[in-house]
């Protein structure tokens, strides 16, 4: 592994525990992370496509799993803590809300201007896992959680900023993973065709998405070879600091392909057709649990750090698949059925 690698013997917890005999700590922190109910529950929850009649689009789940198997492939390459990147890329997403960001936006709305999924993820692995115990993952994961990338920026801006080089690589392949598998489902969902993306994509990049996605791995792992064996030897501090490149010929037509998702697909086509009704169902759930906090699981009323009810009632409502948030709904306020 490369000296700038994240050292498994060097991670740290909240809370000290004994080290297993067996694997490594990011190891365990992986473990954790996949036998969590918040993991389990990814494959209910929208990535793109609200309520989609098909088995084949992707979920918060299966996207996971593809952009962790990017990361590796670039951590192995780069000689990087690969157990670290996993686990980095397996929990990225446990604190997405019901219904993907459009959920999302509607907490900010309702709720706080800064609620952000990243930062609900940390809260899940600190607090709320677990029956409420957590999952006292290794601060170099925790950290990694909360470093985001606004969305209208470029490609490369993913591997600048201050982190690990494993967190570097989980955000670059995040990118690398939607910008392809939600061009692969909206193709599915005849939303746009292939002959609509942008030439510069199919020239530069490649006509399918296996393509693609090679494009872009290879060339983030050629233009950041050096970092896997450098010529001298830098602190842990500065190796936070590096910053991995993405070559310009790349780039542009990655930035190009995210902005034509943005403008094509993620914004006011069909994907987006049930928004307003997902607006009203969490708004109006959100109302009746702050007025009904007795209905909460016992773990999150229980309430240990004295939190305002709003907040339970947030993470609540966030840690629910997009099924139950609409069965919870259908049982609260859609009549029943009976008969004499």
């Amino acid at each position: 592994m490369s000296p700038l690698s994240a050292k498994a013997a060097e991670a740290t917890r909240p809370r000290q525990q004994e080290e297993s005999p067996l694997r490594t700590a990011f190891q365990r922190d992986r473990d954790r992370i996949i036998h969590s109910k918040s993991f389990r529950r990814l494959k209910h929850k929208t990535q793109v496509f609200i309520g989609p009649i098909g088995d084949h689009y992707r979920t918060r789940l299966t996207h996971t799993l593809e952009m962790s198997q990017i990361a590796r492939t670039m951590a192995r390459a780069l000689r990087m803590n690969e157990d670290a990147t996993e686990a980095i890329a397996l929990a990225h997403d446990l604190g997405h809300t019901p219904f993907g960001h459009a959920g999302e936006d509607i907490l900010r709305r309702i709720y706080d201007p800064n609620f952000k999924h990243n930062h609900q993820s940390l809260r899940i692995v600190d607090y709320l896992a677990n029956g409420g115990d957590g999952l006292n993952l290794t601060n170099e994961v925790r950290e990694a959680l909360v470093t985001s990338t606004p969305v209208e920026e470029g490609l490369s801006s993913e591997g600048m900023g201050y982190g690990s080089i494993e967190s570097k690589l989980v955000k670059l392949a995040d990118t690398i993973a939607y910008i392809n598998h939600d061009t692969d489902d909206a193709i599915r969902a005849r939303i746009i065709s292939a002959k609509d993306l942008p030439a510069e994509v199919n020239d530069v990049l490649g006509k399918t998405n296996s393509a693609r996605i090679n494009t872009l791995v290879t060339d983030i792992i050629n233009q950041n070879w050096a970092i896997a064996y450098p010529d001298v030897q830098l602190a842990a501090q500065d190796r936070k600091s590096i910053e991995l490149k993405v070559s310009p010929h790349v780039q542009g037509p990655a930035d190009t392909l995210k902005h034509f998702l943005y403008e094509r697909v993620y914004i006011g086509s069909e994907a987006k057709a049930e928004v307003g009704k997902v607006d009203h169902l969490i708004e109006t759930l959100f109302d009746y649990f702050c007025q009904h906090i007795e209905l909460l699981p016992p773990e999150l009323r229980d309430n240990p750090r004295y939190e305002p009810i709003e907040r339970l009632v947030v993470d609540y409502i966030a840690g629910m698949t997009d099924r139950f948030a609409i069965s919870t709904f259908e049982r609260l306020f859609v009549p029943r059925s009976w008969s004499v």
